[in-house]
């Protein structure tokens, strides 16, 4: 299962933070994969300490399958050094369906494990997960589906969900301009049987408090993504393309939209200093 929601994440700036994201692979494929994510998040102070809270669903079609993740998410903050660390933990469910009435296996090939109509199942999902900011660099670690579920679907079927470790990192380059800035990235993806790396560089234009961002993004043997931005205010806005490297071929790549809003929040009724902050999704 695809998809990387990291629970430290919840939290991370002092704003309310409601996200969005739609993503269509495979283009002109059937049944491509399609997935869409919602997330929603903000912080809070108990007994002197920051914290944060945030819900999330994620909604995934591969194939035959329908894949959706609801989980609670909840984070501690604590100031380290000139950064701050968080520590997050994310519980939910994940459900998981299968609709065989696509295909025809014909009556000669037919087996009583496989079904024939439509089955599903529902089991409990873990995830936990710590995120570094330094104002030079980011750091995060994280280990989706923690708990290895297996979900029972029908009578004679099951399907094994593995855990899924993620590991990322940037650093915020200065350069010459005091309105541009360069950030080199990465993101290592691995469930123990096969690792993925995504080395991505991006350039940011800060101008009267808004963000332009324009980046390339290489998967060995994989593909090469293209994407841009832009935040306007509370409006984040970014699309990008992954143009396969394989003999898929480039008009058949993947499109994916962002959309993020943020509001300020005050329950205490004092003011509050404001930063910013690029969010992953």
């Amino acid at each position: 299962m695809t998809g990387y929601f990291n629970p430290a994440y919840a939290g991370q700036t002092d704003q309310l933070t409601i996200s969005g994201a739609y993503s269509q692979q495979l283009a002109g494929f059937t049944n491509a994969p399609k997935s869409m994510f919602f997330g929603a998040d903000m912080p809070f102070s108990f007994l002197g300490k920051k914290h944060g809270v945030g819900v999330m669903l994620f909604n995934e079609g591969i194939g035959l399958f329908k894949n959706q993740i609801f989980g609670l998410q909840y984070s501690y903050k604590k100031q380290l050094e000139k950064g701050q660390l968080s520590i997050g933990v994310q519980l939910g469910a994940l459900n998981i369906a299968f609709d065989p009435s696509k295909i025809n296996l014909g009556d000669e090939t037919k087996d009583d494990a496989f079904p024939t109509a439509n089955v599903s199942g529902m089991a409990m999902d873990a995830s936990i997960g710590s995120y570094y900011t330094h104002p030079d660099w980011y750091a995060g670690l994280s280990v989706t589906h923690l708990n290895g579920a297996t979900v029972l679907m029908g009578e004679n079927n099951e399907f094994k969900v593995d855990p899924t470790i993620y590991l990322t990192g940037g650093y915020n380059i200065k350069t010459r301009n005091p309105l541009i800035r360069l950030q080199p990235s990465f993101l290592l993806k691995s469930d123990m049987i096969s690792t993925k790396v995504d080395v991505t560089g991006k350039v940011f234009y800060d101008y009267n408090d808004k963000i332009f961002y324009g980046g390339i993004s290489y998967s060995p043997k994989t593909s090469v993504t293209f994407s841009v931005g832009a935040k306007i205010k509370n409006i984040t806005v970014g699309y990008a393309y992954d143009l396969f490297t394989s003999q898929i071929g480039a008009g058949s790549g993947s499109h994916d939209l962002i959309i993020n809003y943020s509001t300020d929040i005050n329950f205490s009724g004092h003011s509050k200093n404001k930063h910013k902050s690029i969010r992953i999704l």
